[in-house]
């Protein structure tokens, strides 16, 4: 099978996010890993730019509140949405 070379007519698409935005989410989720007192391992994290959609369960209050915590202490972060649940 050929395939043949993508053209664009007129300019060529934009990056939705900027490159800035890519590694992010990444680094969220690496601080989560990294809390004293917090099991993430059911956590998720969506970054759309520099918003930060947690999503998952912990076992604590506590640590929904130290999840976001960690999540605003990461540099680029400019809001965070925090829909975890303690279970």
């Amino acid at each position: 099978m050929v395939f043949k070379e993508r053209t664009f007519h007129g300019e060529a698409p934009e990056e939705f996010f900027p490159q800035d935005y890519a590694d992010l989410e990444t680094r969220v989720a690496d601080c989560l890993t990294m809390v004293d007192g917090l099991d993430a391992s059911d956590v998720t994290v969506v970054s759309k730019g520099n918003t930060i959609l947690l999503t998952g369960t912990v076992a604590t209050l506590e640590e929904v509140d130290r999840a976001e915590q960690a999540a605003r202490s990461v540099e680029g972060v400019a809001e965070i949405v925090n829909r975890i649940t303690a279970v």
